[in-house]
């Protein structure tokens, strides 16, 4: 059980370091929410809600663009754990439901529910690459973070609220790059990546 372990392991951190960490998801994540930051300071509710949730399909799209321009080929990339990508999204996109049926009655629950709900599938993400602590903590903070932001300053729920998950998606990217090169590190030094913690 130990050398099935440490192989799975092995492979999941071999992924991981193959994709870069899959930066270019979390990248189009932040321009989506730069865009919604901006959208905030401009405009109303109104036009807020609509771009988020019909802006929200060009999120994948986007990683798609800079996977090709960072030549990073993660919709090819298989691994042992691969199977469990698709439970993985099913349950993030059971979020939607809540918001379809907050926009009726209270639709400036909206920015909440979008930023936490987008993040539902962060650990798991993060267990698939065998970084698992790092991806969830982009998860939490971010939770945390907005939901402070929702209940303290109301009046910053469609600017200072995106614009936070915005440069959380940075430092994550920061964090997944920095950790990148300490694993290439280790790596040269003929450390195992099972090994790598």
């Amino acid at each position: 059980m130990n050398d099935l372990k440490r192989c799975v392991k092995a492979d999941r951190l071999a992924s991981y370091v193959r994709l870069k960490g899959g930066f270019p998801i979390p990248l189009a994540g932040a321009v989506y929410w730069a865009v919604l930051a901006y959208v905030g300071y401009t405009q109303d509710l109104w036009v807020w809600l609509k771009i988020a949730v019909w802006g929200s399909g060009l999120i994948f799209p986007l990683a798609l663009f800079f996977a090709w321009l960072f030549r990073i080929r993660f919709m090819s990339d298989r691994t042992s754990v691969s199977d469990v990508l698709a439970p993985t999204l099913i349950s993030m996109f059971l979020f939607w439901p809540m918001l379809a049926a907050a926009l009726p009655v209270a639709p400036e629950l909206a920015s909440l529910i979008l930023a936490i709900g987008m993040s539902l599938h962060w650990p798991v993400i993060g267990w698939s690459y065998g970084r698992t602590y790092l991806y969830t903590a982009h998860a939490v903070v971010r939770a945390v973070v907005v939901f402070v932001i929702w209940n303290c300053m109301p009046e910053a729920r469609l600017t200072l609220l995106p614009l936070s998950v915005c440069l959380i998606y940075l430092a994550t990217i920061v964090a997944i790059l920095a950790d990148q090169l300490m694993m290439a590190l280790f790596n040269r030094a003929g450390q195992p990546l099972a090994d790598i913690a």
